[in-house]
């Protein structure tokens, strides 16, 4: 079965009776403390833009903090919570050079034995590494369920589940504290944990986790399509991007490497899928089977060092949707 396998010789961090996660660790002496917070949110309004599925109803949010190797069990028993389909979310620490955190979501809803079989067999990648945070949500009842990048369990759910939440985190001998600490309490380092033996194929690196969550939990990268902006909210303009564009299913698909420039993300995918097409040697129709699994934005330096001496590029910003450079993985 497709998996993923921890990397051999991780030294995991205990203070006491608390155990980090593998791939996220604090680097300066810091007393952990179990338990959670809870807070109300009032119902939000309307978007900008009207949508309904935005609107969120008046809702308590836990934040729960618990030793590493009880996570697991706390988040089996919150998903059994969910109705039988489900929005998953998941957010990684990727390589876009202006944004931290590639933030997916599900717009179309989900089996939930397709979420959950997921997290099984990647298992360790979820609840280990300190590169991804992962969750899902519910509409009826509204459920939202987040276990971010440091293992901290965030839970969002309408008043009449508050008492049954509540009841669980007590049979996880966890109280209501003022401030639980985790690793995120201190200065702390992130770190992939993941193994990628030549051996056995069937485990599968972090990238390769994401593509196949991308297909499986139906996700998409939930950002402005129209917009070039920084975490800060700064308009960059055109700038460089790699996208990465899979040409038919897997196990025997092939990629393609697409060096570009762009203002946007739509104009950025729909250049590589021109570009990945015209190397495959289709027709405009043979786009139709093929996948965009990574979109990353590039500094100057980078898209040089990418491109390599050979290539000499043009004096000035290149207009937006100019391709420099497209060859196969």
């Amino acid at each position: 079965m497709v998996g993923c396998q921890l990397e051999e010789n991780l030294t995991r961090q205990e203070k006491g009776d608390f155990k980090f996660p593998l791939g996220v660790y604090p680097v300066e002496e810091m007393t952990p403390r179990q338990g959670y917070t809870l807070t109300f949110e009032p119902a939000d309004g309307e978007d900008e833009h009207g949508e309904e599925w935005e609107e969120w109803p008046d809702r308590y949010v836990f934040d729960a903090v618990l030793s590493a190797e009880r996570v697991p069990a706390l988040c089996r028993q919150l998903f059994a919570m969910f109705p039988g389909r489900v929005y998953p979310i998941l957010d990684v620490l990727g390589h876009d050079a202006h944004r931290e955190i590639d933030p997916y979501i599900a717009y179309e809803l989900v089996p939930i034995e397709v979420f959950t079989d997921a997290v099984r067999r990647f298992k360790d990648f979820f609840f280990e590494d300190g590169m991804c945070g992962f969750g899902a949500m519910s509409e009826a009842p509204f459920f939202y369920v987040f276990i971010d990048e440091h293992k901290i369990v965030t839970i969002r759910a309408e008043p009449t589940l508050k008492e049954r939440i509540e009841k669980l985190l007590k049979a996880f001998d966890l109280e209501q504290v003022e401030e639980p600490a985790g690793a995120d309490a201190a200065s702390h380092e992130h770190r992939t944990v993941l193994a990628v033996p030549e051996d056995k194929p069937e485990m599968l690196g972090p990238e390769e986790i994401v593509e196949q969550l991308r297909d499986h939990w139906e996700l998409v990268l939930n950002v402005d399509p129209e917009g070039n902006v920084d975490d800060e909210g700064n308009n960059l303009g055109t700038t460089p991007w790699r996208c990465v564009v899979r040409i038919g299913d897997l196990p025997k698909a092939r990629y393609a490497e697409v060096l570009l420039y762009a203002d946007c993300l739509r104009v950025a995918e729909e250049s590589a899928f021109r570009a990945a097409d015209r190397l495959a040697g289709k027709s405009g129709s043979g786009v139709e089977d093929a996948v965009i699994v990574a979109s990353d934005r590039l500094t100057p330096e980078q898209m040089n060092g990418m491109l390599g001496k050979k290539k000499k590029l043009p004096q000035g910003p290149a207009a937006s949707g100019t391709v420099r450079s497209c060859k196969w993985l």
